[in-house]
């Protein structure tokens, strides 16, 4: 079985392989084409026209529907993985008004467990998966339950704005940017019921992503820009943990500003930055992961996607990771080093790159576009051993 987004070119190559290995050529003769541009069509050079891709389904036996995709291309965003018991509580109303909440010390010790697994483990979907539709609910009704106890219902309101952030950062990973924006807005709800500056600015970050991840940067950069004005005279007293969340909203408006390719000043607000984080040093306030090694990360980051791959793999050479509180920073940095080994076409690099990405976390691998149109580019160019590994690692990852 073929994933639903997988290109024309891909599918032909996978029935033609899938069924008895078939050579390219002897296909290519009883289609009544030529070789070259059977390979072309498989690497996705060419667009078969309808009476050519029936001819192919008919000689490699399979509907001509098979060799349809139901999406336009590879870089389309993985299919919805989102834990259905997750949306529900997402809708629903959790427990009864009349049962006895949890107590908040304990929503804060698991919502601060889940952020811990969320951060560092291999396997963060599977188990956010198992423990956020109880979180949910059981924070959810704190909030309700604890109405007239003003000290209780704020700490609840800081357990629900915590556990908001963890949740955007879910939806929008598994592929419900729909459901992030919500989880983003409930975050700021709760972050200003609570009255928390710190709180109230940590949300406009992951607010900030979500418009990041919509398409709307400047949205995001408004949003960045106002919250961080808020912090400002905070963080100019020499709070740190401010001038840290301070520092992370400037991100944003780097990241916004690589978006509409204005590179430049990406990179002027990368290096303001780098300033504050040099001061504040590594850290995790918010869960933003923000200290110096995250702003370069960003900046590796702004070069791939400028296509400045080899000064993108200079600064590469010069980072230590090993000290990330997140290993999604590690994993988002490994897989843009791949791409801009991509860039090069250096396919062995590339594929080094994806394996130790498997290695390290397989649910992050098999839900990032990048990484399926790597291994797709791997399978369709790639020296025969190589695309034969890559192809192996697509199917691990669901693509084939």
């Amino acid at each position: 079985m073929v994933a639903s987004d997988l290109p024309i070119g891909d599918r032909v190559r996978y029935y033609r392989q899938a069924r008895g290995n078939r050579r390219q050529d002897v296909i290519a003769g009883l289609v009544g084409i030529t070789p070259d541009y059977l390979s072309q069509i498989e690497r996705g050079l060419k667009i078969p026209t309808v009476p050519v891709l029936h001819a192919i389904a008919r000689e490699l036996g399979v509907p001509t529907a098979a060799l349809l995709a139901e999406a336009p291309a590879p870089a389309a965003i993985p299919p919805d993985s989102t834990e259905p018991a997750i949306v529900q509580a997402l809708m629903g109303y959790g427990p009864p008004q009349s049962s006895v909440p949890v107590e908040t010390h304990l929503l804060r010790e698991r919502i601060e467990r889940a952020w811990r697994s969320w951060q560092a483990s291999p396997n963060r979907f599977t188990e956010a998966g198992a423990v956020l539709p109880t979180l949910i609910a059981d924070t959810e009704h704190a909030v309700r339950a604890h109405r007239n106890d003003p000290d209780q219902r704020r700490e609840a309101l800081r357990c629900a704005a915590d556990l908001y952030f963890l949740l955007r950062s879910y939806l929008r990973r598994t592929g419900r940017v729909d459901l992030s924006l919500i989880a983003a807005d409930r975050a700021v709800r709760a972050a200003e019921d609570a009255d928390d500056p710190l709180r109230i600015a940590a949300a406009q970050w992951n607010l900030g992503h979500v418009l990041l991840a919509t398409g709307e940067p400047d949205g995001a950069e408004q949003v960045a820009v106002r919250a961080a004005e808020e912090l400002h005279p905070r963080a100019a007293a020499g709070e740190d943990k401010y001038a840290a969340m301070a520092g992370a909203l400037q991100l944003v408006t780097a990241v916004a500003a690589s978006r509409r390719r204005e590179w430049w000043t990406a990179r002027e607000r990368l290096t303001e930055a780098q300033v504050t984080a040099q001061r504040v040093g590594e850290g995790n306030v918010g869960w933003t992961a923000y200290g110096p090694t995250n702003v370069e990360l960003h900046r590796i980051s702004i070069e791939m996607e400028a296509g400045e791959a080899g000064e993108a793999l200079r600064m590469a050479d010069a980072v230590d990771t090993s000290g990330l509180p997140s290993m999604e920073r590690e994993f988002t940095f490994t897989l843009e080093v791949a791409r801009c080994y991509d860039l090069r076409r250096e396919d062995t690099a590339v594929l080094l790159h994806l394996l130790e990405l498997e290695r390290m976390a397989p649910e992050d691998l098999a839900r990032q576009a990048m990484a399926r149109d790597l291994v797709l580019g791997l399978i369709r160019r790639a020296r025969a051993m190589h695309a034969r590994q890559a192809e192996s690692l697509a199917q691990r990852m669901g693509v084939l």
